[in-house]
């Protein structure tokens, strides 16, 4: 089962936007154990985490890059 985390934040000047994501909820509910074991908000683990994990997942290839994609297409 999927849960919501909708967070709400201020971008340049007062434009304010929502944003909506969703985590299993095994998930979401250590994140939530995790911000009130350090007293601190769900936007800030998820930040934080973002900032930690980034360059990792960055060496993801895209749902456009298909490892052997190249290859199989010379052979058709």
């Amino acid at each position: 089962m999927w849960s919501l985390l909708e967070t709400s934040s201020r971008m340049a000047g007062s434009d304010k936007r929502k944003q909506s994501l969703y985590f299993p909820e095994d998930m979401l509910k250590e994140i939530q154990d995790e911000a009130t074991r350090q007293d601190r908000s769900l936007s800030w683990i998820v930040q934080k985490a973002w900032k930690i994990a980034r360059k990792e997942i960055m060496k993801y290839p895209s749902v456009n890059e298909f490892p052997g994609e190249e290859d199989e297409k010379e052979i058709a």
